[in-house]
C-alpha cells in the first residue's frame, strides 16, 4: 500500500474529512496520512481508540512515536493523557489500549535505528517563553530530525527553511500558510527546499512539527 508516498511534493490533508477506516483490532480505526508499506508500514496515521479496546502485545521493530490528542492513551508503562508525546524506539514493546477511549497521531518505522531512548513528555510542560507571540518546545533532536511543539498568539508567525522537509500537524486553532489555511487535525507536509510560514488565526495555534526526516523516508527495512 502507497499513500501520499512521493516525499518530493507537497501534500495537504484535512484529516476531519477522511473516513475513519477499521484496523485488524476491533474497536481501534485510522485515518491514514501517508504510508508504504502494509500492516508492518512506514507510516503517519490518526488511530481512535473506542473506550474498552486494546491492541495485542506487540514489538515495534521500526520505534514509534505519537502525540496523544484527546482522551487517556493507556498501557502497562502508564496513562498518557491528551497533550503527551511519546518516543518508544525499535525494540520496545507495550500492549496499548484505552478505557476511556481515546486519539493519537502516530508515526511508526521512522526511527535511527540504533535509537534506544524511550520517553514520555507533557508537551506543554516543555514550552520556552515566546518570542514574537510564539512560544516553542523542542519535544527531540538528533542528527537526523528535531521535533517541537509550539503555541501561536493570534497572528502571529511560525516560520522554517530547515533542510530535509517539514511536517506540521495543526493539534488546536488555525493557520494560513502559502498552501492555504489548516485547521484543528489538518496535516501539511512539505519537500526538502520548501520553506514554512504559518501566521495563526485569530483563536490561535497549537502545532507540532518535524523536520529533517524526509531525507530518510523509506519502506521498513528488515
Amino acid at each position: 500500500m502507497e499513500i501520499n508516498s512521493d516525499f518530493s511534493t507537497r501534500v495537504v490533508v484535512h484529516s476531519d474529512q477522511l473516513e475513519w477506516q477499521a484496523s485488524p483490532m476491533k474497536g481501534v480505526d485510522r485515518r491514514m496520512l501517508d504510508r508504504i508499506g502494509g500492516e508492518v508500514a512506514r507510516a503517519t496515521t490518526i488511530v481512535r481508540y473506542a473506550p474498552g479496546s486494546k491492541f495485542s502485545a506487540h514489538t515495534h521493530t521500526g520505534g514509534e512515536e505519537f502525540i496523544v490528542l484527546d482522551g487517556v492513551f493507556q498501557d502497562e508503562h502508564g496513562d498518557f493523557p491528551a497533550g503527551t508525546y511519546v518516543r518508544n524506539p525499535p525494540t520496545s514493546q507495550h500492549t496499548p489500549g484505552s478505557e476511556p477511549g481515546c486519539t493519537i497521531f502516530v508515526k511508526l518505522w521512522q526511527f535511527d535505528m540504533n535509537d534506544r531512548t524511550q520517553f514520555r513528555k507533557t508537551m506543554t510542560d516543555e514550552l520556552a517563553a515566546p518570542v514574537n507571540g510564539v512560544a516553542t518546545a523542542i519535544l527531540h533532536k538528533d542528527a537526523r530530525e528535531e521535533v517541537t511543539y509550539s503555541h501561536l498568539d493570534a497572528g502571529a508567525t511560525l516560520s522554517t527553511n530547515a533542510p530535509g522537509g517539514i511536517e506540521i500537524l495543526i493539534i488546536d486553532g488555525s493557520i494560513t500558510t502559502d498552501q492555504g489555511a489548516l485547521s484543528k487535525n489538518s496535516w501539511l507536509r512539505l519537500p526538502e527546499g520548501q520553506a514554512l510560514s504559518a501566521t495563526a488565526g485569530p483563536e490561535g495555534a497549537k502545532v507540532w512539527m518535524k523536520t529533517g526526516h524526509l531525507l530518510y523516508a523509506q519502506a521498513p527495512q528488515f
